[in-house]
C-alpha cells in the first residue's frame, strides 16, 4: 500500500496524539500541553491505556519529548504572531491540534496543514464530523513528499504567499528524508520572506544520545524499518546548523533537550524529562 492509498492515520502520528493524552490524563499538572483532541480524532477504542507503548512510566522520556516539541513550537507561533507574522505551515502535520486548540491566535493567521493525501482525507473527515470543521484560515494540503517539489507547488497553491513571512514548523520529519532532501527542504525554505521562522527537529546519532535513551532509539529504529519508513538521517547539532546556514538561512541555532528540560520541565516533582533523542534547529531567513 502506498502513502496516497494508506486510509487514516499513520501509525507513528496516532501514537503521538495519543502521547499528548496520556500526558494530561497521566502526569500530574502543571501540563506542559493540553491537548486531548488528538484522542478524540485517533478513537481508539476502551483498553488503549493498556497498551505497552501507552505505559506512563515506560514511555515518559518519549512524552516528553512530544509534549516539549509541540508547545516550543507553539509558543514560537504565538510569539511571531504577536509580531504580525500571519503565516503557519506544518510540514508532515498528522495529527496535529493548534487550529482546533488555539483558535484566538490560528484564526489570526493562515495556516497550511502540509501531509499525505490519504492521512489527511482521514483528518478532514474527522475533524468534520467532531463538529470542529474546515475553517476558512486552514488550509489542507496534500501532497505526495516523494516527489520533488510538489509540498512546496502545493503549498503555493493553496496560497501561501513566499513574499511574506511564515512561521514554518517541521517535527519528527526530517529523520524520515535523506540528507539531500533534508538539505532540498532547507534550501527552499530559506527562500522565504525576511522575517521568516524554520523550527525543525532533528535526531542526533547514538553515540550523542544519554545512555539511558540509547536501547530506546534503537527499538524505535527497529519499529520503523520493520513498518517500511526507517530511518534516514542523523545530524549532530553542530552539522543541522551547518546545513541551515549553507542552505541560506540568516542565522540557526541549537536548541537542545537540556533547554527544553529547563524550560518546560524545571521542578517537577514526577521527574519527567524529555530525552536528547530529538532536538531543534531554529533558523532565521
Amino acid at each position: 500500500m502506498t502513502a496516497n492509498q494508506h486510509v487514516g492515520p499513520e501509525d507513528t502520528a496516532a501514537r503521538v496524539a495519543l502521547w499528548r493524552a496520556v500526558h494530561v490524563q497521566a502526569d500530574p499538572p502543571p501540563h506542559v500541553l493540553a491537548d486531548e483532541i488528538g484522542l478524540r480524532l485517533v478513537d481508539p477504542g476502551d483498553g488503549w491505556r493498556d497498551r505497552g507503548d501507552m505505559h506512563p512510566q515506560g514511555t515518559s522520556r518519549y512524552r516528553a519529548s512530544v509534549v516539549a516539541r509541540a508547545r516550543f513550537v507553539e509558543d514560537l507561533v504565538v510569539e511571531q504572531a504577536s509580531r504580525g507574522v500571519d503565516q503557519y505551515v506544518v510540514l508532515g502535520a498528522g495529527l496535529d491540534t493548534f487550529a482546533q486548540r488555539r483558535p484566538e491566535v490560528a484564526s489570526r493567521l493562515r495556516v497550511f496543514e502540509v501531509d499525505q493525501p490519504g492521512p489527511q482525507a482521514w483528518k478532514r473527515q474527522r475533524l468534520v464530523e467532531l463538529g470542529f470543521g474546515i475553517p476558512d484560515w486552514l488550509r489542507l494540503v496534500p501532497v505526495d513528499f516523494e516527489v520533488e517539489g510538489a509540498w512546496w507547488d502545493g503549498l503555493t497553491a493553496a496560497g501561501l504567499d513566499p513574499d511574506r513571512p511564515a512561521v514554518v514548523a517541521s517535527t519528527g520529519v526530517s529523520m524520515y528524508l535523506t540528507e539531500e532532501a533534508n538539505t532540498d527542504t532547507l534550501r527552499r525554505l530559506a527562500a522565504l520572506a525576511p522575517g521568516s521562522t524554520l523550527a525543525m527537529t532533528f535526531q542526533p546519532p547514538l553515540d550523542l544520545l544519554e545512555e539511558g535513551d540509547r536501547a530506546g532509539r534503537l527499538a524505535v529504529e527497529k519499529a520503523a524499518r520493520a513498518s517500511g519508513t526507517p530511518f534516514l538521517s542523523f545530524f549532530a547539532p553542530s552539522e543541522m546548523v551547518a546545513l541551515a546556514r549553507d542552505a541560506g538561512f540568516k542565522d540557526a541555532r541549537h536548541v537542545s533537550a537540556a533547554m527544553l528540560n529547563e524550560r518546560y520541565f524545571a521542578d517537577r516533582a514526577d521527574g519527567l524529562r524529555t530525552s536528547n533523542g530529538e532536538e531543534f534547529v531554529v533558523a532565521t531567513t
